[in-house]
């Protein structure tokens, strides 16, 4: 059992690395592009193809992906176990089911990216909210489950902007004050950037439900990419990407230093009924 934990604790571990480094990769080439600098604003994938194709990109790309599984694989232990304490009431069970929502998310990256370090499949794609948003669109109800996903997406936007004032994620660190010094402001930081990009989709999935148009949702990406749309938008887009750049080395940190208490295994030790 205790072997199991600690398999557990460490696989939630290095999901904690690949998510930072995911970010770190997604901040610094938006924050590239912000000042004309290189770089891209795009999302995960586009940061993940671009780690490809450096040079050892696919070994890289594969580690990467072994994390994501094993964060996946964490998020969906902590949904269903409650590892965090979250509890049964409704914004315990909000959280347990954003992070249900995480895990599939998750899954489906690392899925994608074993397969572009392999060289199956295409390397390209499109827009993965477009695709999905077309695809509930078509749905009966569709509008509204889309507006309903939307304002899901703008609720945790905000939460995530109230988890960077107050600094709660305080309490799921296990480190001393030298530590906190640079932990908490990273992570304000991030999840201020992270709350940001949020309610930039989650508006933009309830514009694409009130329109019937599908491409008017966006991913991260498109989040990223309509902040350097307005005016002042390079600032706007260099603050954010900074931001999330913190995020992810925030996450890393967490890999060190946050507090995971993995689900004790129960054996069932119920004896079989001979008739």
């Amino acid at each position: 059992m205790a072997l199991a934990k600690e398999t557990l604790e460490n696989a939630a571990r290095c999901g904690y690395a690949a998510r930072g480094i995911v970010y770190l990769l997604v901040g610094g080439l938006s924050l590239l592009a912000a000042i004309g600098a290189g770089g891209m604003s795009g999302g995960s994938t586009d940061a993940l193809r671009e780690l490809m194709n450096q040079p050892f990109g696919g070994v890289l790309l594969a580690v990467v992906a072994a994390g994501l599984l094993a964060f996946a694989l964490w998020r969906l232990v902590e949904a269903l176990s409650d590892a965090d304490g979250h509890g049964t009431g409704a914004k315990g069970l909000a959280v347990r089911g954003a992070h249900l929502v995480s895990s599939a998310l998750h899954f489906g990256l690392a899925a994608w990216a074993i397969q572009l370090s392999l060289g199956i499949g295409s390397s390209g794609g499109g827009d993965g909210a477009q695709d999905w948003t077309r695809w509930l669109l078509s749905q009966p109800f569709g509008p509204w489950l889309v507006a309903a996903a939307g304002i899901a997406v703008v609720v945790a936007g905000g939460a995530m902007l109230v988890r960077a004032w107050t600094a709660a994620f305080r309490k799921r660190l296990r480190c001393g004050r030298d530590e906190e010094t640079w932990l908490i402001p990273l992570g304000r930081a991030g999840y201020a950037a992270r709350g940001v990009t949020f309610l930039i989709v989650g508006a933009l999935l309830v514009l694409a439900a009130w329109t019937h148009d599908p491409s008017a949702a966006k991913g991260l990406g498109g989040a990223l990419q309509t902040l350097r749309e307005q005016p002042y938008g390079w600032a706007l887009l260099a603050l954010v990407s900074a931001g999330l750049f913190a995020f992810g080395a925030f996450a890393i940190a967490q890999a060190f230093y946050r507090r995971i208490d993995p689900p004790e295994p129960r054996l069932n030790t119920r004896r079989l009924k001979t008739a």
